[in-house]
Protein backbone atom coordinates (compact mmCIF):
# COMPACT_ATOMS: atom_id res chain seq x y z
CA UNK A 1 0.00 0.00 0.00
CA UNK A 2 1.43 3.39 -1.02
CA UNK A 3 1.98 5.97 1.73
CA UNK A 4 1.10 9.66 1.37
CA UNK A 5 2.15 12.36 3.83
CA UNK A 6 -0.21 15.35 4.19
CA UNK A 7 1.30 18.51 5.74
CA UNK A 8 -1.26 21.25 6.54
CA UNK A 9 -1.91 23.36 9.64
CA UNK A 10 -5.66 23.12 8.99
CA UNK A 11 -6.93 19.96 10.68
CA UNK A 12 -10.10 19.92 8.56
CA UNK A 13 -8.00 19.89 5.36
CA UNK A 14 -5.97 16.96 6.65
CA UNK A 15 -9.10 15.03 7.59
CA UNK A 16 -10.84 15.66 4.27
CA UNK A 17 -7.81 14.74 2.14
CA UNK A 18 -6.99 11.78 4.39
CA UNK A 19 -10.49 10.33 4.15
CA UNK A 20 -10.55 10.65 0.37
CA UNK A 21 -7.16 8.94 0.05
CA UNK A 22 -7.97 6.14 2.50
CA UNK A 23 -11.15 5.39 0.56
CA UNK A 24 -8.88 4.93 -2.48
CA UNK A 25 -6.59 2.46 -0.68
CA UNK A 26 -3.73 4.78 0.29
CA UNK A 27 -2.02 4.78 3.67
CA UNK A 28 -2.13 8.33 5.03
CA UNK A 29 0.16 10.14 7.47
CA UNK A 30 -0.75 13.68 8.62
CA UNK A 31 1.11 16.45 10.43
CA UNK A 32 0.57 20.16 10.92
CA UNK A 33 4.00 21.82 10.78
CA UNK A 34 7.18 21.67 8.67
CA UNK A 35 9.16 20.40 11.68
CA UNK A 36 6.80 17.46 12.19
CA UNK A 37 6.91 16.68 8.45
CA UNK A 38 10.71 16.46 8.42
CA UNK A 39 10.63 14.29 11.53
CA UNK A 40 8.14 11.87 9.96
CA UNK A 41 10.15 11.67 6.74
CA UNK A 42 13.20 10.66 8.75
CA UNK A 43 11.41 7.65 10.26
CA UNK A 44 8.78 6.63 7.68
CA UNK A 45 8.91 5.47 4.06
CA UNK A 46 6.75 7.90 2.09
CA UNK A 47 5.78 7.66 -1.60
CA UNK A 48 4.34 11.17 -2.03
CA UNK A 49 3.89 14.41 -0.05
CA UNK A 50 0.97 16.85 -0.26
CA UNK A 51 2.01 20.07 1.51
CA UNK A 52 0.44 23.40 2.22
CA UNK A 53 2.34 26.59 1.37
CA UNK A 54 1.40 28.69 4.42
CA UNK A 55 1.64 27.80 8.11
CA UNK A 56 1.95 29.92 11.26
CA UNK A 57 4.20 32.89 10.45
CA UNK A 58 1.89 34.47 7.87
CA UNK A 59 -0.98 33.48 5.66
CA UNK A 60 -0.16 34.41 2.06
CA UNK A 61 3.57 34.71 1.28
CA UNK A 62 4.27 31.00 0.91
CA UNK A 63 7.78 31.37 2.38
CA UNK A 64 7.29 28.60 4.93
CA UNK A 65 6.04 26.28 2.20
CA UNK A 66 9.04 27.07 0.05
CA UNK A 67 11.41 26.34 2.93
CA UNK A 68 9.67 23.03 3.64
CA UNK A 69 9.74 22.10 -0.05
CA UNK A 70 13.49 22.72 -0.37
CA UNK A 71 14.13 20.84 2.89
CA UNK A 72 12.16 17.83 1.62
CA UNK A 73 13.89 17.97 -1.74
CA UNK A 74 17.29 18.11 -0.04
CA UNK A 75 16.54 14.98 2.00
CA UNK A 76 14.95 12.96 -0.82
CA UNK A 77 15.65 14.44 -4.22
CA UNK A 78 13.21 12.34 -6.27
CA UNK A 79 10.25 12.29 -3.84
CA UNK A 80 7.09 13.58 -5.62
CA UNK A 81 5.63 16.65 -3.88
CA UNK A 82 2.23 18.24 -4.59
CA UNK A 83 2.01 21.86 -3.44
CA UNK A 84 -1.46 22.99 -2.41
CA UNK A 85 -2.53 26.51 -1.40
CA UNK A 86 -5.48 28.89 -1.37
CA UNK A 87 -3.15 31.79 -2.22
CA UNK A 88 -1.67 30.88 -5.57
CA UNK A 89 1.23 33.04 -6.78
CA UNK A 90 2.35 32.43 -10.33
CA UNK A 91 6.00 33.35 -9.72
CA UNK A 92 6.25 31.00 -6.75
CA UNK A 93 4.53 28.19 -8.64
CA UNK A 94 6.89 28.53 -11.62
CA UNK A 95 9.97 28.65 -9.36
CA UNK A 96 9.04 25.54 -7.40
CA UNK A 97 7.92 23.52 -10.42
CA UNK A 98 11.29 24.28 -12.02
CA UNK A 99 12.95 23.16 -8.78
CA UNK A 100 11.21 19.78 -9.00
CA UNK A 101 7.73 20.16 -7.55
CA UNK A 102 5.55 17.52 -9.16
CA UNK A 103 2.28 19.53 -9.17
CA UNK A 104 0.84 22.82 -7.90
CA UNK A 105 -2.87 22.94 -7.01
CA UNK A 106 -5.25 25.47 -5.56
CA UNK A 107 -7.80 25.09 -2.79
CA UNK A 108 -10.54 23.97 -2.93
CA UNK A 109 -9.29 21.03 -4.95
CA UNK A 110 -10.89 18.69 -7.45
CA UNK A 111 -10.88 15.12 -6.03
CA UNK A 112 -10.60 13.48 -9.45
CA UNK A 113 -7.72 15.71 -10.48
CA UNK A 114 -5.86 15.11 -7.20
CA UNK A 115 -6.30 11.32 -7.43
CA UNK A 116 -5.21 11.24 -11.08
CA UNK A 117 -2.11 13.29 -10.28
CA UNK A 118 -1.23 11.06 -7.32
CA UNK A 119 -1.62 7.87 -9.37
CA UNK A 120 0.65 9.13 -12.14
CA UNK A 121 3.28 10.63 -9.85
CA UNK A 122 3.62 7.52 -7.67
CA UNK A 123 3.91 5.32 -10.78
CA UNK A 124 6.68 7.56 -12.13
CA UNK A 125 8.38 7.63 -8.73
CA UNK A 126 8.46 3.85 -8.51
CA UNK A 127 9.74 3.58 -12.08
CA UNK A 128 12.48 6.10 -11.29
CA UNK A 129 13.53 4.18 -8.18
CA UNK A 130 13.57 0.92 -10.16
CA UNK A 131 15.76 2.55 -12.82
CA UNK A 132 18.14 3.83 -10.17
CA UNK A 133 18.40 0.36 -8.68
CA UNK A 134 19.14 -1.11 -12.11
CA UNK A 135 21.79 1.54 -12.72
CA UNK A 136 23.45 0.68 -9.42
CA UNK A 137 23.33 -3.03 -10.18
CA UNK A 138 24.74 -2.46 -13.69
CA UNK A 139 27.49 -0.27 -12.28
CA UNK A 140 28.38 -2.95 -9.74
CA UNK A 141 28.38 -5.52 -12.55
CA UNK A 142 30.68 -3.41 -14.68
CA UNK A 143 33.06 -2.91 -11.75
CA UNK A 144 33.06 -6.64 -11.03
CA UNK A 145 33.63 -7.53 -14.69
CA UNK A 146 36.37 -4.90 -15.06
CA UNK A 147 38.35 -6.62 -12.30
CA UNK A 148 37.57 -10.16 -13.50
CA UNK A 149 39.35 -12.42 -15.96
CA UNK A 150 36.71 -13.28 -18.57
CA UNK A 151 39.11 -15.52 -20.53
CA UNK A 152 38.33 -13.76 -23.82
CA UNK A 153 34.60 -14.54 -23.83
CA UNK A 154 32.53 -12.36 -26.20
CA UNK A 155 28.86 -11.64 -25.52
CA UNK A 156 26.16 -9.00 -25.79
CA UNK A 157 23.02 -10.60 -24.37
CA UNK A 158 21.46 -10.17 -20.96
CA UNK A 159 21.18 -13.96 -20.61
CA UNK A 160 24.93 -14.39 -21.03
CA UNK A 161 25.60 -11.44 -18.73
CA UNK A 162 23.56 -13.10 -15.96
CA UNK A 163 25.33 -16.40 -16.54
CA UNK A 164 28.76 -14.76 -16.25
CA UNK A 165 27.68 -12.82 -13.16
CA UNK A 166 26.72 -16.09 -11.49
CA UNK A 167 29.94 -17.77 -12.62
CA UNK A 168 32.02 -14.96 -11.08
CA UNK A 169 30.05 -15.29 -7.85
CA UNK A 170 30.55 -19.06 -7.76
CA UNK A 171 34.24 -18.76 -8.62
CA UNK A 172 35.03 -17.46 -5.13
CA UNK A 173 33.79 -20.68 -3.51
CA UNK A 174 35.02 -24.26 -3.81
CA UNK A 175 31.64 -25.93 -4.41
CA UNK A 176 31.07 -28.33 -7.28
CA UNK A 177 29.39 -26.72 -10.29
CA UNK A 178 27.46 -28.45 -13.08
CA UNK A 179 27.39 -26.53 -16.38
CA UNK A 180 24.53 -27.57 -18.66
CA UNK A 181 23.77 -26.58 -22.21
CA UNK A 182 23.96 -27.76 -25.84
CA UNK A 183 27.18 -28.64 -27.62
CA UNK A 184 29.17 -25.69 -28.91
CA UNK A 185 27.44 -23.12 -26.68
CA UNK A 186 30.53 -22.25 -24.62
CA UNK A 187 30.47 -24.51 -21.54
CA UNK A 188 34.26 -24.81 -21.54
CA UNK A 189 34.58 -21.01 -21.49
CA UNK A 190 32.45 -20.83 -18.36
CA UNK A 191 34.70 -23.48 -16.77
CA UNK A 192 37.73 -21.34 -17.65
CA UNK A 193 36.09 -18.30 -15.98
CA UNK A 194 35.24 -20.31 -12.85
CA UNK A 195 38.87 -21.38 -12.42
CA UNK A 196 40.55 -18.14 -13.52
CA UNK A 197 38.65 -16.11 -10.92
CA UNK A 198 38.91 -18.59 -8.06
CA UNK A 199 41.42 -18.74 -5.18
CA UNK A 200 42.83 -21.78 -7.03
CA UNK A 201 43.71 -19.85 -10.19
CA UNK A 202 47.45 -20.44 -9.68
CA UNK A 203 46.91 -24.16 -9.03
CA UNK A 204 46.55 -26.92 -11.65
CA UNK A 205 43.54 -26.80 -13.98
CA UNK A 206 43.06 -30.17 -15.65
CA UNK A 207 40.44 -30.72 -18.37
CA UNK A 208 39.08 -34.15 -19.27
CA UNK A 209 36.62 -34.85 -22.09
CA UNK A 210 34.97 -37.92 -20.63
CA UNK A 211 33.10 -38.57 -23.87
CA UNK A 212 36.35 -38.79 -25.88
CA UNK A 213 38.05 -41.40 -23.68
CA UNK A 214 37.78 -45.12 -24.53
CA UNK A 215 35.67 -46.96 -21.95
CA UNK A 216 38.45 -49.46 -21.16
CA UNK A 217 40.95 -46.67 -20.43
CA UNK A 218 38.61 -44.24 -18.70
CA UNK A 219 39.30 -45.45 -15.17
CA UNK A 220 43.05 -45.39 -15.73
CA UNK A 221 42.86 -41.86 -17.15
CA UNK A 222 40.92 -40.54 -14.17
CA UNK A 223 42.60 -42.43 -11.33
CA UNK A 224 45.94 -43.58 -12.75
CA UNK A 225 47.36 -47.08 -13.20
CA UNK A 226 50.27 -49.14 -11.94
CA UNK A 227 52.72 -50.83 -14.28
CA UNK A 228 51.21 -54.03 -15.62
CA UNK A 229 47.68 -53.08 -14.62
CA UNK A 230 46.58 -53.68 -18.21
CA UNK A 231 48.12 -54.63 -21.55
CA UNK A 232 50.58 -51.97 -22.64
CA UNK A 233 50.95 -50.38 -19.19
CA UNK A 234 54.73 -50.67 -18.96
CA UNK A 235 55.13 -48.03 -16.25
CA UNK A 236 53.03 -46.41 -13.56
CA UNK A 237 51.11 -43.32 -14.56
CA UNK A 238 49.22 -40.77 -12.54
CA UNK A 239 45.59 -40.02 -13.24
CA UNK A 240 43.83 -36.71 -13.79
CA UNK A 241 42.75 -36.48 -10.15
CA UNK A 242 46.36 -36.72 -8.97
CA UNK A 243 47.42 -34.17 -11.57
CA UNK A 244 44.73 -31.74 -10.39
CA UNK A 245 45.48 -32.16 -6.66
CA UNK A 246 45.08 -28.78 -4.96
CA UNK A 247 43.45 -27.28 -8.05
CA UNK A 248 40.47 -27.76 -10.35
CA UNK A 249 39.36 -30.71 -12.48
CA UNK A 250 36.94 -30.04 -15.37
CA UNK A 251 34.99 -33.14 -16.45
CA UNK A 252 33.34 -32.38 -19.78
CA UNK A 253 30.53 -34.62 -21.12
CA UNK A 254 30.07 -36.13 -17.65
CA UNK A 255 26.85 -37.79 -18.84
CA UNK A 256 28.98 -40.29 -20.83
CA UNK A 257 30.71 -41.65 -17.71
CA UNK A 258 29.84 -45.37 -17.31
CA UNK A 259 28.25 -46.59 -14.08
CA UNK A 260 31.46 -48.27 -12.92
CA UNK A 261 33.31 -44.98 -13.21
CA UNK A 262 30.46 -43.13 -11.54
CA UNK A 263 30.85 -45.24 -8.37
CA UNK A 264 34.55 -44.36 -8.06
CA UNK A 265 33.93 -40.70 -8.89
CA UNK A 266 31.28 -40.51 -6.18
CA UNK A 267 33.76 -41.89 -3.65
CA UNK A 268 36.40 -39.32 -4.59
CA UNK A 269 33.90 -36.48 -4.28
CA UNK A 270 32.76 -37.72 -0.87
CA UNK A 271 36.10 -38.64 0.71
CA UNK A 272 38.87 -37.48 -1.64
CA UNK A 273 40.15 -41.07 -1.68
CA UNK A 274 40.84 -43.44 -4.60
CA UNK A 275 43.20 -46.21 -5.75
CA UNK A 276 45.15 -46.42 -8.97
CA UNK A 277 44.14 -49.20 -11.31
CA UNK A 278 46.06 -52.33 -10.22
CA UNK A 279 46.93 -50.93 -6.78
CA UNK A 280 45.53 -51.43 -3.29
CA UNK A 281 47.17 -48.29 -1.90
CA UNK A 282 44.62 -45.59 -1.09
CA UNK A 283 45.55 -42.05 -2.08
CA UNK A 284 43.93 -38.81 -1.00
CA UNK A 285 43.52 -35.61 -3.01
CA UNK A 286 41.70 -32.31 -2.64
CA UNK A 287 40.20 -31.22 -5.94
CA UNK A 288 37.41 -28.86 -6.95
CA UNK A 289 35.30 -30.57 -9.61
CA UNK A 290 33.53 -28.65 -12.37
CA UNK A 291 31.49 -30.80 -14.72
CA UNK A 292 29.55 -30.15 -17.90
CA UNK A 293 27.02 -32.01 -20.00
CA UNK A 294 24.60 -31.55 -22.87
CA UNK A 295 22.55 -34.54 -21.67
CA UNK A 296 19.34 -34.51 -19.69
CA UNK A 297 20.72 -36.06 -16.51
CA UNK A 298 17.29 -36.14 -14.85
CA UNK A 299 16.07 -38.44 -17.65
CA UNK A 300 19.27 -40.49 -17.46
CA UNK A 301 18.65 -40.95 -13.73
CA UNK A 302 15.07 -42.08 -14.38
CA UNK A 303 16.31 -44.60 -16.97
CA UNK A 304 19.10 -45.91 -14.73
CA UNK A 305 22.04 -44.56 -16.75
CA UNK A 306 23.23 -42.05 -14.16
CA UNK A 307 23.46 -42.27 -10.38
CA UNK A 308 21.19 -39.88 -8.51
CA UNK A 309 23.60 -39.53 -5.58
CA UNK A 310 26.43 -38.57 -7.95
CA UNK A 311 24.17 -36.02 -9.65
CA UNK A 312 23.56 -34.21 -6.37
CA UNK A 313 27.28 -34.28 -5.56
CA UNK A 314 28.14 -32.68 -8.91
CA UNK A 315 25.16 -30.32 -9.00
CA UNK A 316 25.62 -28.22 -5.87
CA UNK A 317 24.85 -25.28 -8.17
CA UNK A 318 23.92 -25.44 -11.85
CA UNK A 319 25.04 -22.98 -14.51
CA UNK A 320 22.52 -23.31 -17.36
CA UNK A 321 23.80 -22.03 -20.70
CA UNK A 322 21.16 -21.24 -23.33
CA UNK A 323 21.58 -22.15 -27.02
CA UNK A 324 22.74 -19.35 -29.30
CA UNK A 325 19.33 -18.98 -30.98
CA UNK A 326 17.89 -17.96 -27.58
CA UNK A 327 20.47 -15.21 -27.06
CA UNK A 328 20.58 -13.57 -30.46
CA UNK A 329 22.16 -10.40 -29.03
CA UNK A 330 25.40 -12.42 -28.83
CA UNK A 331 25.47 -13.18 -32.57
CA UNK A 332 26.77 -9.88 -33.96
CA UNK A 333 29.47 -9.34 -31.28
CA UNK A 334 30.68 -12.88 -31.94
CA UNK A 335 30.64 -12.39 -35.72
CA UNK A 336 32.65 -9.16 -35.45
CA UNK A 337 35.11 -10.95 -33.19
CA UNK A 338 35.50 -13.90 -35.57
CA UNK A 339 35.75 -11.95 -38.86
CA UNK A 340 38.00 -9.20 -37.49
CA UNK A 341 38.17 -5.51 -38.30
CA UNK A 342 39.07 -5.98 -42.00
CA UNK A 343 35.58 -7.16 -42.94
CA UNK A 344 32.05 -5.80 -42.64
CA UNK A 345 28.58 -7.26 -43.25
CA UNK A 346 26.03 -6.53 -45.96
CA UNK A 347 22.46 -5.96 -44.78
CA UNK A 348 21.23 -9.26 -46.28
CA UNK A 349 24.10 -11.07 -44.54
CA UNK A 350 23.16 -9.42 -41.26
CA UNK A 351 19.55 -10.56 -41.58
CA UNK A 352 20.56 -14.09 -42.59
CA UNK A 353 22.90 -14.40 -39.60
CA UNK A 354 20.18 -13.27 -37.19
CA UNK A 355 17.55 -15.59 -38.70
CA UNK A 356 19.64 -18.75 -38.91
CA UNK A 357 18.79 -21.27 -36.16
CA UNK A 358 22.49 -22.11 -35.39
CA UNK A 359 21.93 -25.72 -34.25
CA UNK A 360 25.72 -25.97 -33.76
CA UNK A 361 25.69 -22.83 -31.59
CA UNK A 362 28.87 -20.75 -31.24
CA UNK A 363 31.02 -23.47 -32.78
CA UNK A 364 28.90 -23.45 -35.95
CA UNK A 365 28.95 -19.65 -36.04
CA UNK A 366 32.73 -19.60 -35.74
CA UNK A 367 33.09 -22.11 -38.60
CA UNK A 368 30.69 -20.05 -40.76
CA UNK A 369 32.77 -16.93 -40.13
CA UNK A 370 36.00 -18.73 -41.03
CA UNK A 371 34.33 -19.91 -44.26
CA UNK A 372 33.16 -16.39 -45.07
CA UNK A 373 36.61 -14.86 -44.57
CA UNK A 374 38.23 -17.52 -46.75
CA UNK A 375 35.68 -17.29 -49.59
CA UNK A 376 35.06 -13.53 -49.51
CA UNK A 377 35.39 -11.68 -52.82
CA UNK A 378 35.44 -8.30 -51.10
CA UNK A 379 35.66 -6.72 -47.67
CA UNK A 380 31.84 -6.73 -47.44
CA UNK A 381 30.67 -10.23 -46.58
CA UNK A 382 27.42 -11.55 -48.08
CA UNK A 383 25.05 -14.27 -46.90
CA UNK A 384 26.46 -16.54 -49.63
CA UNK A 385 29.94 -16.21 -48.07
CA UNK A 386 28.51 -17.62 -44.85
CA UNK A 387 26.67 -20.40 -46.70
CA UNK A 388 23.26 -19.03 -45.65
CA UNK A 389 20.09 -18.61 -47.68
CA UNK A 390 18.61 -15.12 -48.24
CA UNK A 391 15.92 -14.22 -45.72
CA UNK A 392 13.15 -13.57 -48.30
CA UNK A 393 13.46 -16.90 -50.05
CA UNK A 394 13.71 -18.61 -46.69
CA UNK A 395 10.41 -17.08 -45.57
CA UNK A 396 8.73 -18.13 -48.83
CA UNK A 397 10.01 -21.66 -48.25
CA UNK A 398 8.55 -21.54 -44.75
CA UNK A 399 5.11 -20.49 -45.99
CA UNK A 400 5.05 -23.22 -48.60
CA UNK A 401 5.97 -25.70 -45.88
CA UNK A 402 3.11 -24.49 -43.67
CA UNK A 403 0.60 -24.78 -46.51
CA UNK A 404 1.74 -28.34 -47.18
CA UNK A 405 1.08 -29.55 -43.62
CA UNK A 406 -0.40 -28.23 -40.41
CA UNK A 407 2.20 -30.03 -38.33
CA UNK A 408 4.93 -27.69 -37.04
CA UNK A 409 8.46 -28.49 -38.06
CA UNK A 410 10.57 -29.81 -35.19
CA UNK A 411 14.12 -28.55 -34.77
CA UNK A 412 16.57 -30.97 -33.26
CA UNK A 413 20.00 -29.67 -32.31
CA UNK A 414 21.36 -33.14 -32.92
CA UNK A 415 20.46 -33.03 -36.62
CA UNK A 416 23.47 -33.28 -38.89
CA UNK A 417 21.94 -31.01 -41.55
CA UNK A 418 23.43 -27.54 -40.95
CA UNK A 419 20.93 -25.75 -43.19
CA UNK A 420 18.70 -23.20 -41.45
CA UNK A 421 15.09 -23.99 -40.53
CA UNK A 422 13.07 -20.84 -41.06
CA UNK A 423 9.53 -21.72 -40.05
CA UNK A 424 9.75 -19.16 -37.27
CA UNK A 425 11.64 -16.46 -39.19
CA UNK A 426 10.49 -12.82 -39.19
CA UNK A 427 11.49 -9.86 -41.34
CA UNK A 428 12.50 -6.68 -39.47
CA UNK A 429 11.00 -3.42 -40.63
CA UNK A 430 14.33 -2.16 -41.97
CA UNK A 431 15.30 -5.39 -43.74
CA UNK A 432 17.00 -5.02 -47.12
CA UNK A 433 16.25 -7.79 -49.59
CA UNK A 434 18.31 -9.42 -52.31
CA UNK A 435 16.65 -7.34 -55.04
CA UNK A 436 17.65 -4.10 -53.27
CA UNK A 437 14.12 -3.21 -52.15
CA UNK A 438 13.13 -2.42 -48.57
CA UNK A 439 9.91 -2.99 -46.64
CA UNK A 440 7.57 -0.12 -47.43
CA UNK A 441 8.62 0.09 -51.10
CA UNK A 442 6.44 -1.23 -53.88
CA UNK A 443 6.17 -4.12 -54.14
CA UNK A 444 6.76 -4.71 -50.42
CA UNK A 445 8.07 -7.98 -49.03
CA UNK A 446 4.74 -8.57 -47.28
CA UNK A 447 2.72 -8.15 -50.42
CA UNK A 448 5.17 -10.28 -52.42
CA UNK A 449 4.57 -13.31 -50.19
CA UNK A 450 1.57 -15.36 -51.24
CA UNK A 451 -0.23 -16.68 -48.18
CA UNK A 452 -3.38 -18.77 -48.48
CA UNK A 453 -6.23 -19.22 -46.02
CA UNK A 454 -4.85 -22.68 -45.22
CA UNK A 455 -1.43 -21.16 -44.46
CA UNK A 456 -2.94 -18.76 -41.93
CA UNK A 457 -5.20 -21.36 -40.33
CA UNK A 458 -2.26 -23.75 -39.93
CA UNK A 459 -0.08 -21.02 -38.40
CA UNK A 460 -2.90 -19.94 -36.04
CA UNK A 461 -3.26 -23.52 -34.86
CA UNK A 462 0.50 -23.99 -34.53
CA UNK A 463 0.97 -20.82 -32.46
CA UNK A 464 -2.30 -21.10 -30.50
CA UNK A 465 -3.76 -17.93 -32.00
CA UNK A 466 -0.94 -15.61 -30.83
CA UNK A 467 -0.97 -13.03 -33.64
CA UNK A 468 2.61 -11.83 -33.10
CA UNK A 469 3.97 -15.37 -33.48
CA UNK A 470 1.73 -16.15 -36.44
CA UNK A 471 2.92 -12.99 -38.22
CA UNK A 472 6.53 -13.99 -37.54
CA UNK A 473 6.01 -17.49 -38.87
CA UNK A 474 4.43 -16.20 -42.09
CA UNK A 475 6.97 -13.41 -42.57
CA UNK A 476 4.28 -10.72 -42.39
CA UNK A 477 3.70 -7.61 -40.35
CA UNK A 478 0.70 -7.71 -38.03
CA UNK A 479 -1.15 -5.25 -40.26
CA UNK A 480 -0.55 -7.39 -43.33
CA UNK A 481 -1.71 -10.47 -41.44
CA UNK A 482 -4.88 -8.70 -40.26
CA UNK A 483 -5.66 -7.64 -43.86
CA UNK A 484 -5.43 -11.22 -45.06
CA UNK A 485 -7.53 -12.49 -42.15
CA UNK A 486 -10.20 -9.92 -43.06
CA UNK A 487 -9.97 -11.03 -46.67
CA UNK A 488 -10.52 -14.70 -45.77
CA UNK A 489 -13.12 -13.94 -43.07
CA UNK A 490 -11.00 -15.39 -40.24
CA UNK A 491 -11.72 -14.52 -36.61
CA UNK A 492 -9.07 -12.14 -35.22
CA UNK A 493 -9.91 -12.76 -31.58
Amino acid sequence: MDTILIVDDNHAICQALGLMLELNDYRVLTCHSPEDALGLLATQDVDLVIQDMNFTRDTTSGEEGKQLFYALRQRQVDLPIILMTAWTQLETAVELVKAGAADYMGKPWDDAKVLNSITNLIALYKLSRANHRLERVNHQRQVAIADADLCGIVFGSGAMQRCIDLALQLARSDVSVLITGPNGAGKDKLADILHANSPLKNKPFIKVNVGALPMDLLEAELFGAEAGAFTGATKARIGRFEAADGGTLFLDEIGNLPLSGQVKLLRVLQTGEFERLGSHKTQKVKVRVISATNADLAQDIAEGRFREDLFYRLNVIELALSPLNQRTDDILPLVQHFIGSNFSLSKPALQALLHHRWPGNVRELENACKRAVLLAQSHVLTEADFGLAPVVSAVRAATSHISATSEPRRFDQRQSDPQPAYASASIPANATFSDGSERGQAPSANEAIEVSREDIEAALKQHHGVIARVAKALGLSRQALYRRMDKFGLDKS
